[in-house]
């Protein structure tokens, strides 16, 4: 069967804009000559559409979209994921739900079955799972429908199993010829392989041809990445979609050969995303411009190389605000980044406003002596006169800290945490290194001496980073055992730091989730994001 997968970028709750969309790939699939054509789970209402699940004017909305396309099937059939109302009137009052539509109808539906609720997912709280799905019989062959975490129940990579049921292997046994998976599935770092090891194991030990149909565009956190994919009855890759982009991958499934899967560049996967990242979410959220604090350092340079990749150039300010602290190399760098990008830079200095701040607390701070609280007048200053920028303009601020800085609270509160979009919050430290030299990888885009010079905030005289943080090397292996592997203190020491600086650390990571709790939306890179994957309760004792 020639069956087309169509990976859509969709926007959550824009109804209309998705089915105009999923018709137009429809047309495109139609005019490859495909039999079926398959689309990502939720296309219709867009994915994770979160309590916009619970609201039923959007529950109708999605109905009557699926009544409207159903009535344009003609010869080519179309899967399609959609919300459907849950008619046991048992339970949840919705189901997470795929469509098959042809000749003017809908031919059948199939449900979810395994609902996840886990990092940023929490499909329970919305769906009522599947009671029973059978093959779908269309055009003299069985469709064995599952819609993404169903793929994901073998024990396949040495983890615990999460649920004592195999969507897939049931339709397998029920009679399904081919095995067909609508996915919305973001992006994380190393997932691209994990998927063709899951997919491809299922198609070789059920020995039928597997095809995964993945969402792409990033809404709000989350981005997905396309790569759809097709394996063949003996587990051989047959084609893969377009990374991080729309695209329309026909596969037919009955003379499809092996093809060589595409070359991975790991960094660039996570430049990808981040890029895409940025770019749906100043569209979808209605922006056209971004303002940026270049301080000179590594951390806003990557984020000012990313927002112009994003965006380009005319729509990127840079803004220099040096201190009576800043070096003079760091404004050079800012300068120099800025041309190398192409962008328009504003110099505004805070060096008054920094005096004024002082001249108005003189009295209230009397008496005890200068520290943290004068050094965050001037993140808090320069947090201001962004904001004041991004309003006057109609514009977005990105805030630039990343992961390590964000964790241990080494930021600022309503300063250089300002902004309506954490760009690097999920990239620890060694991240943005790697990131920089890959921007640098043909010609010089991030200056040497931004990548060089030992990291510094400068908000005080000949202050760096590792005056009050480990090396980023040490802090950023605490944080990923801790954050992402879930590990204790005990099993980190064994990794060869100190016990005495991995309970600091890990104290300092709890009392900072009120911080991290005010954060701006954070795009997910990791397998445990900073952002409403992470739960933490704020107000709590320790019990380590």
């Amino acid at each position: 069967m020639k069956i087309a997968l169509a990976q859509i970028n969709t926007r959550v709750g824009d109804v209309p804009g998705n089915l105009a969309k999923i018709r137009d790939f429809a047309h495109r699939a139609e005019g490859l000559g495909a039999q079926l054509c398959v689309f990502p789970e939720q296309c219709l209402g867009g994915y994770p559409a979160l309590d916009l699940w619970e609201e039923p004017g959007f529950v109708r909305a999605n109905a009557e979209a699926l009544r409207a396309l159903a009535k344009g099937a003609g010869a080519m059939g179309l899967l399609v994921g959609f919300v459907a109302p849950n008619e046991q009137r048992i339970g949840k009052p919705i189901h997470n739900a795929a469509a098959l539509l042809h000749r003017g109808r809908v031919a059948a539906v199939r449900h979810k079955s395994l609902l996840p609720t886990y990092d940023v997912f929490d499909e329970a709280r919305y769906f009522e799972p599947a009671r029973a799905n059978a093959p779908i019989r269309f055009l003299g062959r069985r469709l064995g429908v599952t819609i993404c975490e169903d793929a994901w129940a073998p024990e396949f990579f040495g983890s615990p199993r999460l649920y004592g049921v195999d969507p897939v292997y049931e339709q397998a046994k029920a009679g399904a010829e081919l095995l067909l998976n609508l996915s919305s599935s973001p992006f994380v770092r190393g997932k691209t392989l994990l998927r063709r090891r899951l997919y491809g194991g299922h198609a070789r030990r059920l020995k039928k041809p597997m095809l995964y149909c993945n969402l792409t565009g990033g809404n709000d956190e989350m981005i997905f990445d396309g790569n759809s994919l097709a394996f063949d009855g003996r587990g051989r890759l047959i084609g893969q979609g377009l990374a991080f982009g729309e695209d329309v991958l026909l596969v037919d499934t009955d003379a499809a050969s092996p093809v060589a899967a595409p070359a991975r560049d790991d960094v660039g996967e996570i430049a990808a995303a981040l890029t895409l990242g940025i770019r749906d979410y100043v569209a979808k959220c209605g922006f056209e411009r971004v303002f940026i604090g270049l301080s000179g350092g590594i951390d806003s340079a990557v984020t000012a190389a990313l927002a112009e990749r994003a965006l380009g150039a005319p729509h990127v300010t840079g803004v220099s605000m040096p201190s009576p602290y800043s070096s003079k190399g760091s404004v050079e760098d800012a300068r120099a980044l800025a041309a190398n990008l192409g962008l328009r830079l504003v110099s505004l200095p805070i060096g008054p406003i920094f005096r004024s701040y002082l001249c108005a607390l003189k009295k209230a701070f009397a008496g005890r002596p200068a520290g943290v609280a004068e050094q965050n007048l001037q993140s808090r200053a320069r947090g201001n006169l962004l904001m004041a920028l991004a309003n006057k303009e109609g514009g977005l601020v990105l805030s630039t800290g990343n992961k390590s800085e964000l964790s241990v609270g080494y930021c600022t509160l309503y300063g250089d945490m300002s902004g309506g979009l954490a760009v690097l919050a999920d990239a620890p430290k060694r991240t943005v290194y790697e990131l920089a030299h890959w921007f640098n990888r043909e010609r010089e885009v991030i200056p040497r001496s931004s990548i060089e010079k030992p990291p510094s905030a400068e908000l005080a005289p000949d202050q760096r980073d590792q005056d009050d943080l480990p090396e980023y090397d040490v802090l950023d292996d605490i944080l990923t055992a801790y954050i992402e592997r879930r590990s204790g203190v005990e099993e980190i020491v064994r990794r060869g730091h100190k016990r005495a600086l991995v309970e600091d650390i890990l104290s300092r990571i709890d009392r900072a989730e009120y911080k991290r709790r005010q954060a701006p939306p954070s795009l997910k890179i990791s397998d445990k994001a900073f952002g409403v994957g992470r739960r933490m309760p704020i107000a709590r004792g320790s019990y380590r």
